[in-house]
C-alpha cells in the first residue's frame, strides 16, 4: 500500500495543537485518552504526535460519551469491539 492509496482520513499529519482547536479538548485531555489507549497517534522522528481526520471524529466521539457519563473502560471495549465487528464480517 502507498501513501497516495491511503484516504485523507486515515493519513496522520496533523498536530496535537491543531487536534486541540478542532475538537475544543486540551492538549492534557488528548494526551490522557491516549494513555488510556482510545487511540493511537503516531510519532514524527521528533516524538511529535500527529493524528488523522478519523481521530479527531473519534476524539470528538470519545468527548461526548464521557459527558454522558460513560466511563473510559466501558469506551475502550466499545472501540475495541468496533474494530473487530469488520473483521468478523469479512471471514463469515
Amino acid at each position: 500500500m502507498t501513501w497516495s492509496d491511503i484516504s485523507y482520513k486515515d493519513k496522520k499529519v496533523i498536530s496535537i495543537g491543531t487536534v486541540r482547536e478542532l475538537t475544543g479538548l486540551s492538549e492534557r485531555q488528548i494526551r490522557y485518552y491516549e494513555a488510556r489507549k482510545l487511540l493511537f497517534p503516531e510519532r514524527s522522528k521528533t516524538g511529535i504526535r500527529k493524528y488523522s481526520f478519523q481521530d479527531i471524529e473519534l476524539l470528538i466521539d470519545i468527548a461526548n460519551q464521557l459527558e454522558e457519563g460513560i466511563w473510559t473502560n466501558e469506551i475502550k471495549k466499545e472501540l475495541q469491539l468496533r474494530e473487530q465487528a469488520p473483521k468478523k464480517a469479512i471471514l463469515s
